[in-house]
């Protein structure tokens, strides 16, 4: 079926929820190709990953904002998102997605975590509407049947895996044990990283994953222990940090053995959250995520947006989900996701190099190619619609339990 039969099925059936979405959003039902590009989202407004969703969230009105200041898409101003609640559950995030399409939105940003997403992925790219996310890492998505229509500006846990397999190598390591959770990213980012890791010469003790919602995790914790590794990694959310608690009360904490996580662990607030008033606990414990302080103008411009910020995560992926799909729609000449859809991979690669959506947009007024060079860095989309190469930074606590960048490193896909 072509998608934009697919697309009208999807809005005729879901016409009474639209009226739903309107009378929330005050966002009156687009249409496609009707020169006005329509962005709507569904992120984690509550539940486990709650905590990534401001800095997604301001990051993505703050990309509308740019492009609005730089005169809009085709000419008419980006009109206010449309948004909806992820929430941590699947139910609720497919839920929130068939709001969002109801209201007509030419793309949706989102989900955050690679669960939601699968949970609905389905009905956006069956409906011919791009969905492009900046946090989905697991490796699920690059052969993913999306008709095309799915992207993400982050890098596959296939190109993170590695380089966290070389931090706890190049720290000393060689007893390594892994914990995950039961998800496509938990499986995901612990199988390469396993790979990666016995690759190095690395004896791996344990690589088991666990049912994230659980109530008691102490089981996990003696599963480390059991295994005499001289390290962990722990592949984890919000729930990681009642392991860590575990970890440490088992007396194989950071001062004991190496303790490393991954993206869904870097937080400012994870010290206090796992020994409340004795932060400095988690110190020495590090880890691996797709960079979001690397940009030093872009951090500095979006916090004077959005001055209550806390955490970066994911922010600068999202700033460029937004902005690749605007540059899309000036190079189509359409909004029509069917049209400019067609454009998404190319523009971020072999053309002339710009940095904003003013510059490339001037650049794409004169009849040149272009190769946006995102916030979060060079995207050069593969044909699968995701980045080619990944800078991953490095983190770490200090010994008061502060947060702190190490270094950056650069991880490539294999062609």
């Amino acid at each position: 079926m072509k998608a934009s039969i697919r697309r009208s099925a999807i809005f005729a059936s879901a016409a009474a929820l639209a009226i739903a979405v309107c009378g929330t959003t005050g966002t009156a039902q687009a249409e496609p190709g009707d020169g006005e590009l329509q962005f709507g989202y569904v992120l984690p407004e509550t539940g486990q990953l709650a905590y990534l969703g401001p800095p997604q969230i301001e990051s993505l009105k703050f990309a509308i904002q740019k492009i609005n200041d730089a005169g809009g898409v085709l000419g008419k101003s980006v009109p206010t998102v449309v948004s909806s609640d992820e929430a941590g559950q699947e139910a609720v995030a497919a839920q929130s997605a068939d709001r969002v399409l109801a209201a007509g939105v030419d793309a949706i940003i989102g989900a955050a975590a690679s669960g939601m997403s699968l949970s609905f992925i389905d009905r956006v790219t069956g409906a011919g509407v791009v969905q492009c996310s900046g946090s989905n890492t697991a490796p699920t998505f690059t052969d993913y049947e999306d008709d095309g229509f799915y992207f993400r500006t982050v890098p596959s846990d296939a190109l993170q895996g590695p380089i966290l397999a070389d931090v706890v190598r190049d720290d000393g390591h060689n007893r390594v044990a892994l914990v995950a959770r039961a998800d496509d990213y938990g499986r995901g980012l612990m199988e390469s990283t396993r790979k990666s890791l016995e690759e190095r010469g690395a004896t791996v003790t344990l690589a088991e994953t666990y049912d994230p919602k659980a109530t008691n995790f102490d089981q996990v914790a003696q599963q480390i222990e059991n295994s005499r590794p001289d390290a962990a990694v722990v592949i984890a959310f919000e729930e990681g940090a009642q392991i860590l608690q575990g970890m440490i009360e088992s007396g194989i904490g950071p001062d004991r053995i190496g303790v490393y996580g991954a993206d869904g662990l870097r937080s400012e607030e994870l010290p206090s959250l796992v020994a409340p008033g004795q932060p400095e606990r988690l110190s020495g414990m590090k880890g691996t995520a797709p960079a979001s302080a690397e940009n030093e103008q872009y951090v500095k411009d979006l916090k004077k947006f959005a001055p209550k910020l806390k955490e970066l995560q994911f922010a600068p992926q999202v700033f460029d989900c937004v902005t690749t799909i605007a540059l899309a729609a000036e190079k189509a000449e359409s909004d029509d996701p069917g049209e400019y859809v067609k454009e998404m991979n190319g523009i971020t690669k072999d053309g002339e190099k710009c940095n904003s959506f003013a510059a490339c947009k001037e650049l794409l007024a004169d009849g040149r190619n272009i190769d946006y060079d995102g916030v979060s860095g060079p995207l050069n989309f593969t044909d699968k619609g995701e980045p080619g190469q990944a800078t991953i930074e490095v983190y770490g606590y200090d010994d008061k339990g502060a947060l702190q960048t190490l270094r950056t490193e650069t991880s490539k896909a294999e062609q």
